[in-house]
């Protein structure tokens, strides 16, 4: 009897410590990653600022190239709608919120109701390229009832390295049809 009541409150003690640990990691989530390419940012730029390029080095349009996939506008405001049976690729709207001369575009992503973010990609010409950075910043506690806040912090490891993989794959894409 007394192995069931040390194992019933070892339980509990994990549990409090997962709901504690939950309630004190910070919601933010910020996902980096950069490569450096051979070509300067004017090369670059064209390929990055307009989203109907994307598909030519984007990691979901790789990993659905079936997609239903449709772009309005052009420059700040060109919007980018898709939708997948794939779950990793799931549906959404890419807005570019705005940009900078051959230096920077910012987006906003809407995944419905897995939430939004915000991206960026940025430009710094170095002595031999361009370091380019992908950047996505979100709030995974965002629309989430109080109740499930504290599992919806641990959604920053998941995220982080998900999303991290998908930044890398695209980036070097990026390299590879940049530098060809």
């Amino acid at each position: 009897m007394a192995i069931f009541r040390n194992a019933i409150s070892g339980l509990i003690g994990l549990l409090l410590l997962v709901v504690i640990g939950g309630l004190i990691l910070p919601s933010d989530v910020h996902v980096e990653r950069n490569i450096l390419i051979n070509a300067s940012p004017a090369e670059i730029f064209p390929v990055v600022s307009d989203l109907s390029k994307w598909s030519a080095w984007s990691p979901w349009a790789k990993m659905d190239p079936n997609m239903a996939l449709t772009i309005e506008g052009d420059g700040v405001g060109q919007t980018m709608h898709w939708q997948s049976e794939d779950p990793m690729v799931g549906t959404g709207t890419q807005e570019i919120t705005a940009m900078g001369e051959s230096s920077y575009i910012q987006t906003h992503l809407d995944f419905g109701q897995q939430g939004t973010a915000d991206a960026a990609l940025q430009l710094a010409p170095q002595d031999n390229g361009t370091l380019v950075a992908w950047s996505l910043d979100t709030d995974v506690s965002a629309g989430v009832p109080p109740v499930m806040k504290p599992v919806s912090s641990y959604l920053r490891f998941v995220l982080e390295s998900a999303v991290g993989q998908d930044y890398e794959a695209g980036l070097s894409n990026l390299k590879a049809l940049i530098e060809r």
